[in-house]
């Protein structure tokens, strides 16, 4: 890249929804932007019209963030450059019944997930240390605070992702570095299409957030170092609901607004 006095960002999953939000504010910022994702005409689209809004330079790169060692290809692919951002974004969910859903599905949610969203933090985030400032912001989910029947796996996962995010963050205090778990309720992205093959949007409409809003909140909060960012305040008073009622009580709500929100 050729202006090298601007602060660089990486955005996975930026070829529409709330990976492309991020990285218009990133943009906005003046930051210069890699953007990674699987969907080759999205992913140019999306750069097109960024560029229509701001003057910046950004990089894309076509890759399955569900492979194993992907992370490396993309550490590589970046030659070393320093990361001022990272936004670990991309991801998808999968419904169904664990007996019936399909492994290699599954793993490869697993992957992308928990493994490439691991890795590549792995392999960015010393640069950062040695270089005294980063942040980071890493996809969760209302999803993480509770378990998740007919969506076992996604919501495991991202609790993970919550809890692995807090972790850092605690051991990063004082390096200039700070990552932010953030974890938004049900948001009005193309998320729903890719849940199931049988339903393709929510039937229950109610607390669907503005991706655009979603952005904002999580970008505002990554800025000031928060650890965790919820975004609403249904979504605030839901996120403690397991620790004010039991976590079998808490899986079972759950459990009926799937089979509500599913129905054929």
């Amino acid at each position: 890249m050729e202006n090298k006095n601007k602060k660089l960002a990486l955005v996975t999953g930026a070829a529409s929804g709330l990976g492309f939000e991020l990285s218009l504010l990133l943009a906005k910022d003046a930051y210069n932007l890699i953007l990674i994702d699987i969907d080759a005409d999205r992913l140019e689209e999306a750069k097109n019209n960024i560029l229509k809004e701001h003057s910046t330079e950004i990089t894309t790169l076509l890759k399955d963030l569900s492979l194993p060692d992907i992370s490396l290809e993309i550490y590589e692919a970046i030659k070393g450059q320093p990361i001022d951002v990272l936004i670990n974004n991309a991801g998808f969910g999968l419904f169904g019944t664990f007996c019936n859903t399909d492994w290699e599905r599954e793993s490869q949610m697993l992957n992308l997930h928990i493994l490439t969203t691991t890795h590549l933090l792995k392999l960015i985030l010393p640069d950062m240390v040695k270089r005294g400032k980063g942040k980071v912001l890493n996809l969760s989910s209302l999803a993480a605070f509770q378990p998740g029947p007919l969506m076992a796996l996604y919501y495991a996962s991202k609790g993970y992702i919550l809890s692995f995010s807090e972790a850092i963050s605690n051991e990063l205090k004082g390096t200039g570095v700070t990552v932010t778990a953030l974890c938004p309720g049900p948001t009005k992205t193309s998320f729903q299409s890719v849940v199931s093959q049988d339903t393709s949007e929510n039937k229950i409409a109610f607390n669907m957030a503005c991706p655009r809003d979603v952005a904002e909140y999580g970008y505002k909060a990554m800025h000031k170092g928060k650890v965790v960012a919820i975004p609403g305040t249904i979504n605030k008073f839901l996120s403690v609901l397991p620790r004010i009622l039991t976590r079998n009580r808490t899986t079972k709500i759950v459990r009926k607004i799937q089979d509500k929100n599913r129905a054929s």
